[in-house]
């Protein structure tokens, strides 16, 4: 594959492991920099290749601890703005604050707006995305948006397993859209659960529609948080007679409450990517697997930086 110099790709800190695949999959080294604090505990970051006049792209994802993240990727952008690099190029594999997309109550922020402020005026020419928990969150930013989707990553997966039977289950009503189009890519019958939210953190399955009894079940949804809403979902469908029953996530951020509730429920198999490095709790899911969106990533960042189009990335799914 034939790059020349003028691409640079630099790692934040939240998922240098990540950066360093793409990097792999272009057959480029990673860009040098230096990530380090002042006493106080202010983040300076120093770059130590010539990016003047280069194509750069800064591998951030915006996950826990999401605000000193944020701040290190808008500091990044910054330096390589002041470097005279051509073109800045923010790729957020998962982009948080995005479910504060609106504003649902009175005083409340749009938190997912000032974000894309942010980073538009940090320095960012455009922006590289995996699933954002809404389509529309790609209007919030003044820049180009590449939205890349998790599910050509993990259609191709499941479809690898050549599961018998399969039914794929929209968890809620919110998740209909995606299902219907796994269900589409992987050959399988449609389901949907309705749903009933108890409180900020708890909710109820209640009833199906559809048929799963003696169906394998398959359910995907952009992020697993807190387990809640999969979880009741799975126990439903295995209470209607369903076989097995396998979980799918692009962002696995996997809150404290979520592993306690992976572990208890009747799943099968959790499948996750790396736009998020597993924390030590998350790996003692016994079930999971992790699959990289490395080359994905990195065909997309080879079309941007080529000025060819990225959307024929899923022409084939």
């Amino acid at each position: 594959m034939f790059l020349n110099d003028n691409l640079k790709i630099f790692a934040g800190s939240s998922n240098p492991a990540l950066a360093s695949d793409v990097c792999k999959y272009l057959g480029i080294p990673l860009g040098g920099a230096k990530i380090d604090r002042f006493p106080d505990g202010e983040k300076v970051i120093r770059v130590e290749d010539d990016v003047r006049g280069r194509d750069c792209f800064v591998v951030q994802s915006t996950c826990e601890p999401v605000d000193e993240h944020l701040v290190e990727l808008l500091i990044f952008l910054d330096c390589l703005r002041r470097a005279s690099a051509s073109r800045i190029t923010a790729v957020i594999p998962y982009f948080g604050y995005a479910r504060q997309d609106r504003k649902d109550e009175g005083r409340v922020p749009i938190t997912a707006k000032l974000v894309a402020n942010m980073i538009t005026t940090a320095g960012a020419d455009r922006v590289l995305a995996i699933d954002l928990h809404a389509h529309q969150l790609q209007g919030f930013f003044d820049i180009p948006v590449d939205h890349l989707a998790g599910e050509l990553v993990l259609s191709k997966y499941f479809r690898d397993l050549k599961i018998n039977n399969l039914t794929v289950v929209s968890p809620d009503v919110g998740n209909m859209k995606t299902a219907s189009r796994y269900a589409a890519h992987l050959g399988g019958d449609l389901a949907i659960v309705h749903k009933r939210r108890l409180s900020g953190n708890k909710v109820e399955a209640q009833e199906i529609i559809g048929e799963v009894s003696g169906r394998n079940i398959l359910m995907c949804d952009d992020i697993i948080a807190t387990a809640g809403t999969i979880c009741s979902a799975a126990a439903l469908v295995k209470k209607r007679g369903a076989e097995k029953v396998y979980i799918g996530a692009t962002h696995g951020v996997f809150a404290p409450q979520a592993l306690e509730r992976l572990a208890k429920a009747p799943i099968d198999g959790v499948v996750a990517t790396d736009t998020i490095p597993l924390n030590n709790m998350s790996k003692k899911i016994s079930n999971i697997k992790i699959l990289s969106v490395a080359a994905m990533l990195g065909e997309a960042i080879k079309r941007i930086h080529r000025n060819e189009s990225v959307s024929n990335l899923f022409n084939n799914i």
